[in-house]
């Protein structure tokens, strides 16, 4: 495992320094088989120049940061930070906020990563970085960005990654890593790849790496999004008018455990998908656009699939109650 200390600033071609920001809310159990993933892995120092794991306690109930203050030197690529109760927009901002890295990388709480996660992220932006591209490609790309190829930003400091004035902004990419859904707690990095595992989202914030700079010219999350759902998506929808470009990167693995399905979970469930909906209004609310109610599920098409799978309505918590 390597750990060195460079300039965190991003140059094409340049390692990397990336920041693995983490909100966490009530998952001690699963959020310590995370970190210990984060702290096994194994990278070229000529791609990376080092990385720091920022976890973001959304005011947790179970224990979670006397847990961690008492076990910090078995993770000492972590740094703490703590908020009131305010959902996970606004804890990745404050994550955002406290990084030091020129480059996010946006996981949950309960996903547990391979050796090689942070390399195969580093390997997928390189490749683009190290891209040559014509001056008329690198004029349509900053027209259709609305900077110049020097946009004046603000100074480093010793807090944030961010670019001074008269460095060339990083490729306008991101890349999206694979993410496998496990029920297997003891071992999650056991489970294989399923089809149903296959995503086509934009910007996920399940598994991503993108240069700080995007995130903050794009106006980081909403934080009015403070219920479940939604809030990842709504940054993309901004990212992509940015004209950022996502870059699959399936040798990033992440395991995504949940627990297996019982019947005692339907309450949670539907008190979730209820939250889902209320952000889904919010989301269209900023967005009105025929692909955010793809998104949202707020069609003709899918209130005719919801009567056929829950039998005009005879399907429900009631009748589903344990």
């Amino acid at each position: 495992m390597h750990h060195l200390k460079t300039n965190n600033q991003q140059l094409p071609g340049a390692a990397v320094f990336f920041s693995v920001v983490i909100p966490t809310y009530n998952r001690k159990p699963i959020l310590e088989k995370c970190l210990r993933a984060l702290e096994q892995q194994q990278f070229n120092a000529g791609a990376i120049a080092g990385y720091e794991v920022v976890v973001v306690d959304d005011g947790s109930t179970d224990g979670t940061v006397d847990w961690l203050q008492i076990n910090a030197s078995t993770f000492p690529h972590v740094r703490l930070f703590q908020q009131d109760h305010q959902g996970p927009a606004a804890a990745r901002n404050l994550g955002v906020e406290k990084a030091s890295g020129d480059t996010i990388i946006f996981i949950d709480s309960d996903l547990v990563v391979t050796e090689v996660f942070l390399q195969a992220h580093a390997d997928g932006l390189r490749i683009q970085e190290s891209e040559v591209r014509s001056p008329d490609q690198l004029e349509t790309q900053n027209s259709k960005l609305k900077v110049t190829p020097l946009e004046p930003l603000r100074e480093q400091n010793s807090t944030s990654g961010s670019p001074s004035p008269l460095t060339p902004l990083p490729s306008p990419v991101f890349t999206y890593g694979r993410v496998i859904n496990t029920a297997n707690f003891d071992d999650p990095t056991a489970e294989p790849y399923k089809i149903t595992d296959f995503s086509a989202a934009y910007f996920a914030t399940g598994n991503v790496a993108i240069a700080r700079v995007w995130l903050e010219k794009a106006g980081l999350f909403d934080t009015r999004f403070q219920l479940y759902g939604w809030e990842d998506l709504e940054l993309g929808v901004r990212l992509k008018q940015l004209g950022l470009t996502l870059i699959k990167c399936p040798d990033a693995v992440g395991y995504h455990w949940h627990p297996p399905f019982a019947l005692s979970q339907l309450p949670n469930l539907i008190d979730k998908e209820i939250e889902r909906g209320k952000m889904g209004v919010l989301f269209y609310q900023k967005h009105p656009t025929w692909n955010v109610r793809m998104m949202i599920q707020m069609t003709w098409i899918h209130r005719v699939l919801w009567g056929v799978l829950s039998i005009g309505g005879r399907l429900n918590e009631r009748t589903m109650a344990p």
